[in-house]
């Protein structure tokens, strides 16, 4: 996959408009795109893309709630998913799905890789270990390139 990514436009828990690509500029971006009704995204896949963001400082990891009709994030339902109340890493709101379908996402959760130059790398389905794993490959791959 060597698409160039022009823009990635979403809300933040304001309300405000950002695109993804000019906000984070020269960075390595994994993007979760989730939904707080999945459990396999709440129960696994946040859980691991806080570890990503922890273990590779150089990876921005940026959360995408993507709403669906009636399963919208609001700030306090997606601030409600974190036992602490913190928000460990930036989450915007896809109204409308609009970055899962700009994605081609199989479900939630979608890990979607993109290099610094804004080139999608890898995007990959699922929370269970085979997902993690190749995720895991992905990021190695990307960062030591």
């Amino acid at each position: 996959m060597t698409s160039k990514i022009h823009s990635i436009h979403v809300k933040d828990l304001e309300g405000v408009v950002v695109d993804l690509i000019s906000r984070y500029n020269n960075r390595i971006l994994l993007l979760i795109i989730y939904n707080n009704d999945c459990l396999g995204c709440t129960g696994r896949a946040i859980p691991l893309a806080h570890e990503f963001q922890t273990k590779y400082p150089s990876i921005q990891v940026i959360g995408i709630h993507a709403d669906f009709k009636n399963r919208e994030g609001s700030k306090t339902s997606i601030t409600r998913i974190f036992r602490n109340g913190q928000i460990p890493f930036p989450i915007y709101i896809d109204e409308h799905h609009r970055v899962y379908d700009q994605f081609k996402a199989e479900g939630t959760p979608q890990w979607v890789l993109i290099t610094e130059n804004g080139v999608l790398f890898r995007s990959f389905f699922g929370s269970q270990a085979n997902a993690q794993n190749r995720l895991y490959y992905a990021i190695e791959a990307l960062i030591n390139n």
